[in-house]
């Protein structure tokens, strides 16, 4: 059986156009030249496609079932047709995006979504990370572009203001057997145990980030189970306002924050290497923050 494309594109001109007639024309061929293109395709297919009784053709229950078939085929050449366009215009097929713990997701989905729906042919990998691991991850070459905290004063990195994250020191109620005031001091915490989270760093980060070296630790692997630990009274640690404001008001959750134990503001950026030239697409996608 040898089923050509321009058979397929013949019968859906003539589906489309509603006539052999108006199908000729659309394709630029004459009426014999269609009805003969048409009568090859039934005779490699075995079955009649039209049924050519009443005063208009129509599709067999055969000629339906095919169409349906060559549509998919012809929708996914168009596809392909386009994807190789926009590949030969020197877009990117794909983009890595890494983002930080304690970047807001939604926020950035957002912007990602509009990026991707008007972009269907480049690809987004996202790449969550914790700490020096999303740095590390444009550093290193694995990402295109990310969105976290970043050492501002890096010659490396070019970057843009994405939101400003309020960092707040929590517990449960009733997890400290001492009173919380303001006057509390991160000395009168060292025995209590403190969540913290994991860098995905490859190399040991060397910042503190508000971790007493002197108390108990659990460390986890994510924001999430990070905030869980702390509302089943294992531990006490620093917690993004976003993830954790509804737990506040709801009083599931308790600020430790004072005049000694500090909370703290982190600028999120949207960051990229520092370089002459980037692609298209990771140049629009920059464009779109």
């Amino acid at each position: 059986m040898n089923i050509t494309f321009l058979q397929m594109l013949t019968l859906d001109a003539v589906i489309r156009q509603g006539s052999i007639q108006s199908a000729a024309r659309y394709l630029n061929k004459t009426h014999p030249s269609v009805i003969t293109a048409l009568k090859k395709l039934e005779n490699e297919l075995g079955f009649v496609l039209f049924d050519r009784s009443g005063y208009r053709s129509t599709l067999t229950s055969e000629g339906k079932a095919f169409y349906k078939s060559c549509q998919k085929i012809l929708d996914d050449i168009d596809r392909l047709k386009t994807q190789a366009y926009h590949l030969s215009c020197g877009e990117e097929p794909e983009l890595n995006i890494a983002i930080g713990d304690i970047t807001p997701v939604p926020d950035t989905l957002k912007v990602l979504r509009k990026f991707s729906d008007n972009n269907k042919f480049t690809h987004l990998n996202l790449l969550f990370e914790n700490l020096g691991g999303t740095s590390a991850c444009l550093l290193d070459g694995k990402a295109d572009l990310i969105i976290h905290h970043i050492d501002k004063s890096d010659p490396r990195y070019e970057y843009k203001k994405f939101c400003e994250v309020p960092v707040v020191p929590v517990a449960a109620p009733d997890f400290l057997a001492i009173p919380v005031s303001n006057s509390l001091k991160y000395t009168d915490l060292e025995k209590y145990t403190q969540c913290i989270i994991r860098s995905t760093a490859s190399e040991t980060d060397d910042k503190n980030y508000f971790v007493l070296e002197q108390a108990p630790h659990i460390t986890v692997g994510d924001q999430y189970t990070k905030k869980e630990i702390i509302m089943q009274r294992m531990a006490w640690g620093h917690m993004p306002l976003f993830m954790i404001k509804d737990e506040l008001d709801e009083g599931t959750l308790i600020s430790i924050q004072g005049k000694f134990i500090k909370g703290h503001n982190l600028d999120i950026v949207v960051a990229r290497l520092h370089k002459a030239e980037h692609g298209t697409m990771s140049e629009r996608l920059w464009q779109a923050f």
